[in-house]
């Protein structure tokens, strides 16, 4: 169920009949769907779903087959590549595993995309730093070294790089994967925190169903590369989609495999 009262003018995130292949392959098929200014926005949908798919496209990583992805008014298919990366000042992105450089303190990642992208003198980026650092409750372990820190405290840090430049767009990767659920939890709320400082839109992609209902103002369902519902957390609990349901149930689907066609499939001899 999509919301009626969106408009174009409150939409920070708008995918219009968007269409992607790998190879021959068709992954996304015809997806639309808005993320409106300030919202929390959780794509979630089972494995092969293309849930991590769309979030690449929307990071303008990969080129689209057809429809146009506008971030922030932008059509980021038809831009040119200085025009994306002027864009992505006003993105932050936390991925999966954190991708923080081992080499570098905890300090030195989070401050980095300001070394890259701003013309701030050393000590404002060290304050900087150190204040994203204590929004996300790692105040004075700028010093350490990613492999001192806990898998929870990796999770934070990358999160305290994703906005230390304020963006305007938040996009995570399976925040809680590999979490227990007290540092889930934990992240959830940060999350939730962050939205309101900043007024930030935020696209989280997860499997995790108790994070999506405890964060989410609306959520995009995906299956086989289309869109099976976008609607709140109360719509898409008491949806009648029977795969919806498998979803939230966690019901195993019965998948009949053809050993010739996948040993094809392996070797790239399938057309």
């Amino acid at each position: 169920m999509t919301n009626q009262t969106e408009t174009q003018a409150s939409a920070a995130i708008k995918v219009e009949d968007l269409v992607t292949h790998y190879g021959s392959t068709r992954i996304l098929d015809h997806v639309n769907m808005q993320v409106n200014t300030g919202e929390i926005m959780v794509i979630m949908g089972g494995s092969g779903s293309g849930k991590s798919t769309l979030l690449r496209y929307m990071l303008g990583l990969h080129q689209a087959t057809s429809g146009s992805i506008k971030l922030l008014g932008h059509d980021i298919t038809k831009i040119s590549s200085q025009e994306m990366d002027d864009l992505r000042k006003n993105m932050g992105v936390s991925f999966q595993g954190g991708a923080l450089f081992n080499s570098m303190t905890v300090g030195q990642n989070v401050c980095l995309p300001l070394h890259e992208h701003t013309t701030l003198d050393e000590n404002t980026i060290q304050i900087m730093g150190r204040m994203k650092l204590s929004v996300v409750n790692l105040g004075g372990f700028d010093d350490l070294m990613p492999a001192q820190l806990s898998g929870g405290m990796i999770k934070r840090a990358a999160l305290a790089r994703a906005i230390v430049m304020d963006p305007k767009l938040l996009f995570f990767d399976e925040p809680s994967a590999g979490l227990d659920p007290v540092a889930a939890a934990e992240l959830d709320d940060l999350i939730l925190r962050i939205r309101k400082a900043l007024n930030t839109t935020i696209v989280v992609v997860t499997h995790d169903l108790d994070s999506t209902f405890r964060i989410a103002d609306r959520i995009t369902v995906l299956d086989k590369g289309k869109i099976l519902m976008i609607g709140t957390v109360e719509e898409v609990r008491n949806s009648d989609n029977e795969r919806i349901q498998s979803l939230l149930n966690r019901e195993a689907r019965h998948v009949e495999i053809n050993a010739d066609e996948y040993l094809k499939e392996l070797t790239g001899q399938k057309e």
